[in-house]
């Protein structure tokens, strides 16, 4: 598994199928997340990637009331490579990034930067600053061409949400 430290240099891109997150924990949604990824970019002889945030956001945002985190960066890779990603884009969360634009975070970060061609997305995906990129964003994207897009339905048991803050709660 190859790890980057932010964006990789134009002579590092590879065309990719990506998912972004957290991925704190590394838990059962996640690995369904990571499955269709992994599925998709062997379907369409892409490199399996995922792009994940250090420090957490809330962390950067809130550092006093950020939730307690699940696993460190160490476990976390662990895990993606685990599950089969090939690559992982490790962004710095500072002050610069969280202001980028919904649509800068696209076209700089995930287009031009990642090289995505297939992207996989939670229901509940947002980005950009103050959050304002959504999933009708992303659809406007591919529909351009920009890349392929799916979204996929939050991972439940028994009708319960499996996410990291309800494996916070049950630990």
């Amino acid at each position: 598994m190859q790890i980057f430290r932010g964006i990789p240099r134009p002579s590092q891109r590879a065309p990719c199928a990506l998912t972004v997150g957290n991925f704190d924990g590394v838990h059962r949604g996640h690995q369904a997340l990571l499955a269709r990824v992994t599925a998709a970019a062997r379907d369409r002889g892409l490199a399996s990637a995922v792009m994940t945030f250090e420090p957490h956001p809330r962390e950067f945002f809130a550092p006093q009331a950020a939730p307690m985190r699940i696993s460190n960066l160490r476990d976390k890779l662990g895990a993606l490579q685990l599950a089969g990603i090939d690559r992982v884009f490790i962004q710095h969360f500072n002050r610069r990034f969280a202001q980028l634009s919904a649509s800068d975070f696209v076209e700089r970060i995930l287009t031009e930067g990642c090289d995505v061609r297939w992207l996989l997305v939670g229901d509940d995906f947002r980005f950009g600053a103050r959050r304002a990129g959504d999933n009708a964003l992303l659809q406007d994207y591919a529909r351009r061409g920009n890349f392929e897009l799916e979204q996929m339905p939050t991972f439940d048991d028994g009708g319960e949400r499996i996410s990291s803050t309800a494996v916070r709660t049950a630990l």
